[in-house]
């Protein structure tokens, strides 16, 4: 499993990279491996602020659906719009191409708060 050091983490397995007052979002590798074969991304929450821990919207595996959880407080600014036509990307490269979310962040400092790529990694044991 990868464990891209540059990047934070949560306990519900999203992943954030900060670029100034904005971040891109998603779910871990770990996640995508969990879930198995992602057929479907539901987000509607594009122009609303999310505050953190609150739901911004759904993945869909062959056999599941769960939810996805803000990892901080943000507005969402755009959606991973290649996800319409190939969720699958969440699976084959879910910290690059396989994004779910660029946000602006409401509160810098809540990403502080977020875990390391080790705290992640003993996290979920690996």
């Amino acid at each position: 499993m990868n464990f891209p050091s540059e990047l934070k983490y949560t306990k519900d397995h999203e992943w954030v990279r900060v670029s100034g007052n904005e971040a891109f979002i998603g779910i871990t590798d770990f996640a995508q491996r969990e879930l198995g074969d992602i057929v479907y991304i539901d987000i509607n929450s594009v122009g609303s602020e999310v505050s953190k821990d609150e739901v911004f919207g759904t993945v869909e595996a062959v056999k599941t659906v769960s939810d996805l959880f803000m990892p901080v407080t943000a507005t969402v600014l755009e959606l991973n719009g290649d996800l319409n036509d190939n969720p699958e990307l969440v699976n084959s490269d879910p910290y690059g191409k396989g994004w779910m979310v660029k946000v602006s962040l409401t509160d810098a400092t809540e990403v502080d708060g977020l875990l390391n790529a080790d705290d992640y990694k003993a996290l979920v044991g690996a």
